[in-house]
């Protein structure tokens, strides 16, 4: 189990080409198109796959050099929180139409072809900004033996969601963390806001280590626990808390030199790493964090999307900046906000002024016994086909080194990955994640015109040809 810190912020060829056996790209490729003519769709052979691998020509418009003898930080997956409030609608779907709520959890989580095989799940000790009414696991004032600790004072819809999704995906990462200690526990007596008293710190600590203990005795293991989401955030409406360097060890992608750094030169024996949110700097200050601390890991663990923004714009940035970007500054992991959310960014905390906007969750759940996938599931889904592992037992996806020319180089984003397999024998996985963002505007047949480009891949002094049309492609082969 990993501790980490919850940070706000946003050789030459192994062998010769004439040794190499390099399987053709398989039957199976997914995509999602800006146009939304393919929604995370699975394209048969009839659309030309397979693609062959053969002697180099002419390169492309664009030419993917893919170098798995460069080898980068082992991957966790994509995911979100299990809010209680995403929990809950969940579990009204369940109540409502069993068959449509099912669908859901397979389509989110399942690792076959059909479904996103998400695995990383957020899972808050306590209220958020996202639960009915506020609640620790420990709400009587001055228990510091903890004697009335109890994870049942969440929901019991948050628990009998989360043995779903585990029945459908066993290798679910779950990390845990507080919003907030118990409110006994800070300057403000209130989960809301305040900071945690100096003298409550060795009491906090064990509130930290029951909840590992009582998510255990449900049956679920924690992959990596925080001490507390967001310590430089105290705001008066929903369970915050500030946490100084000398307390913690976390916050937003803009003070990645900072609070984090400040963290490790502290304590830095104490923490596996850092997380960070997408609310505040850039992505890239991910690789500053790792430049200074190399040895650390790095998650993603928090983006939200906004009620009534555009849905192609989003699908970039999510692209560029969390899902082949996150990785790309050396995330393991990237994450959004909440799994579901209803149409109008609820349920919410009574009082909070989160989510100026509204929130939007990955999926829309309105409560007609129906539900939406919005663009951070298709965003997410085409990224996680790429690192979950091929078959039970097996690791999860590696990063490889990737570079793009041509051209349009400009034109493509891509994220290449390796997977070992459970036999080491058997051929591993290569993955490709594209996103074509190629657009001209004000073009004389239009002020829209999408532009597919066609690539060359290069790999261990082979190549193949493909066309990638305007949106997220994600391809395999293997060797």
């Amino acid at each position: 189990m990993r501790l980490y810190v919850a940070v706000w912020l946003t050789t030459s060829l192994v062998g010769s080409v004439v040794s190499q056996q390099i399987w053709d790209i398989v039957h199976v490729q997914w995509q999602t198109t800006w146009d939304r003519q393919k929604l995370f769709t699975r394209q048969p052979t009839t659309s030309g796959l397979p693609i062959n691998f053969g002697t180099p020509g002419p390169i492309g418009s664009a030419d993917i050099v893919v170098d798995d003898t460069e080898i980068f930080q082992s991957m966790d997956g994509f995911g979100a929180s299990l809010t209680d409030s995403s929990a809950k609608l969940l579990s009204e779907l369940k109540s409502q139409n069993s068959n449509n709520y099912w669908t859901l959890i397979n389509q989110l989580f399942n690792r076959t072809f059909n479904g996103a095989g998400l695995t990383a799940v957020r899972l808050s000790v306590g209220a958020t900004d996202f639960s009915d009414n506020l609640y620790s696991f420990d709400d009587v004032s001055g228990d510091t033996g903890l004697f009335s600790f109890s994870a049942n004072n969440a929901p019991s819809y948050l628990w009998s969601t989360l043995d779903d999704i585990a029945s459908v995906n066993s290798i679910i990462r779950i990390f845990l963390l507080p919003w907030s200690p118990p409110g006994w526990m800070k300057s403000t007596n209130d989960m809301r806001g305040g900071s945690l008293n100096s003298g409550d710190i060795s009491v906090m600590a064990n509130y930290l280590l029951k909840s590992v203990q009582a998510l255990q005795s449900k049956g679920h293991t924690p992959y990596a626990v925080s001490i507390q989401n967001e310590p430089q955030n105290s705001n008066p409406t929903y369970p915050t808390a500030l946490v100084p360097v000398s307390v913690e060890a976390q916050h937003n992608w803009d003070d990645a030199g900072l609070y984090p750094e400040q963290l490790m030169n502290t304590a830095g024996n104490s923490f596996t790493g850092v997380s960070f949110h997408c609310y505040a700097g850039g992505v890239s200050n991910q690789s500053l964090f790792h430049n200074a601390f190399p040895s650390k890991e790095i998650y993603h663990t928090e983006c939200s999307g906004t009620l009534g923004t555009d849905w192609w714009s989003n699908l970039k940035w999510y692209m560029d900046n969390l899902f082949v970007g996150g990785p790309e500054n050396w995330g393991r992991t990237a994450m959004m906000w909440n799994f579901a959310l209803d149409s109008t960014g609820q349920p919410i905390l009574p009082g909070s002024n989160s989510c100026g906007g509204g929130c939007r969750g990955v999926v829309t759940i309105p409560g007609n016994g129906g539900f939406s996938l919005n663009e951070e599931y298709y965003a997410m889904a085409q990224a996680s086909r790429a690192v979950i592992p091929k078959e039970p037992g097996g690791p999860f996806a590696q990063r490889i080194g990737v570079t793009v020319g041509g051209s349009l180089n400009w034109a493509l984003r891509v994220g290449a990955y390796q997977t070992g397999r459970a036999n080491p024998s058997d051929p591993k996985q290569y993955s490709i994640v594209v996103l074509n963002w190629f657009v001209v505007l004000y073009h004389p047949n239009g002020p829209w015109d999408p532009t597919p480009v066609p690539a060359t891949i290069e790999f261990r002094g082979q190549q193949a040809t493909f066309t990638f049309p305007v949106g997220i492609t994600t391809l395999w082969w293997f060797a």
